[in-house]
């Protein structure tokens, strides 16, 4: 049996990691900016993710959400820590777009409507809700489209906004903290805060889709807090478990549950548990979110003497490196004569760099004297 042929793939056969560092079957080393889609948030197999997932796995690896689950309590009492959204509740689930999923059907329970504002260049995943208010059509079978109204507006466009809630019809507003596929554009402060104001008054939840944005990569724990303002809903995933399947949605304290609403078979098992509270007491213990702002800081300052760049966007260290030109040959070279990964997005002349949050100022600086080389 063949693989079904829909990734694109660098001819790189990848066999270990540590920290920051892939190594090929060729025992090759590779700097890794790219953390497989921001995924890697704690660094490759860092000694107490592994310990903490050894030791569950020796216990118990899985059960369903039919028995009494003490480590989903852990979990989310060390998220209401970190997060700073105490009283929400936690809802575990599988992935990102599930995350999405079960935040969009939440927020249509809750509110009783069907309609959905979405953002032009937004990417919530590709499932059948999540692929309804992502903004790349061709991605859409026929079996996707029309399930609801959705409405995307211009980022940052207020006018627009208020033009589609006033008829108070819609259920939720979904926002990125920091657009991933989309190219790194993000809501302002002032539009986060208008948002936040807005959905209050058309009876409208408001839903970050933290999922790549989280986990303390802008800086923040999640992006949006840039803003201090709180969302109804909060989706996580891809930093959550540092490569370990796992997602959820932080749910406001009015939201109510009932037997049934929202479901999983996986979600919220031991292991992935363990993986979620090993990613916590890392990024607290090591502090990590500290760590991310000085990274950013060293990075802006040396990529923004690089005179070819035209554009920095982004926060911490979820950054977008925009060029004038496209950037396919720059990846290329950087991969195959540097040996350091980097991420691409629909922007075709931007690049991005989404490290482990523990990278160091020593381990990135290959990445300002490669590019250096690679545009000159």
């Amino acid at each position: 049996m063949k693989l079904f042929n829909v990734y694109p793939r660098f001819n790189i056969n990848i066999t270990s990691a540590k920290g920051v560092y892939l190594y090929d079957e060729n025992n090759q080393q590779y700097l890794d900016l790219y953390g497989g889609h921001g995924v890697i948030s704690i660094g490759h197999t860092h000694p107490k993710y592994v310990q903490k997932l050894t030791q569950q796995l020796n216990f118990i690896g899985f059960y369903s959400n039919s028995i009494m689950m003490p480590i989903q309590e852990e979990l989310a009492s060390k998220l209401t820590q970190q997060s700073g959204y105490d009283n929400y509740k936690l809802f575990l689930c599988n992935s990102g777009a599930e995350a999405n999923e079960n935040a969009l059907k939440l927020a249509s329970f809750h509110t009783g409507k069907r309609k959905i504002i979405a953002f032009n260049k937004s990417f919530h995943g590709r499932t059948g809700a999540a692929l309804n208010v992502t903004d790349y059509p061709k991605l859409s079978a026929p079996v996707n489209k029309q399930n609801f109204p959705v409405c995307f507006v211009e980022m940052n466009n207020k006018e627009h906004v208020i033009n589609e809630l006033k008829n108070g019809d819609v259920a939720a507003v979904i926002v990125e903290g920091i657009q991933g596929v989309g190219g790194l554009d993000m809501p302002s402060d002032d539009f986060l805060t208008f948002l936040r104001k807005s959905c209050s008054q058309y009876e409208t939840l408001l839903i970050l889709d933290e999922i790549q944005s989280g986990y303390g990569r802008s800086g923040k724990f999640f992006a949006h807090q840039h803003a201090d303002i709180k969302a109804d809903i909060v989706s996580i995933a891809k930093g959550m478990g540092n490569g370990f399947p796992i997602g959820g949605i932080l749910i406001h304290p009015d939201i109510e549950a009932t037997s049934g609403m929202l479901g999983t078979t996986f979600g919220g098992n031991h292991l992935a548990c363990a993986a979620g509270i090993a990613v916590l007491d890392t990024i607290k213990n090591e502090d990590l979110i500290k760590n991310v702002v000085e990274i950013n800081a060293y990075l802006m300052e040396e990529l923004s003497s690089i005179t070819s760049i035209k554009q920095l966007k982004g926060k911490g260290l979820m950054l977008g490196v925009e060029f004038d030109f496209p950037i396919k040959d720059i990846r290329s070279r950087l991969l195959y004569e540097h040996h350091i990964f980097t991420g691409d997005s629909s922007n075709p002349n931007l690049i991005r760099i989404l490290p482990p949050l523990s990278i160091t100022i020593e381990e990135i600086k290959p990445l300002i004297s490669a590019l250096k080389q690679v545009v000159s």
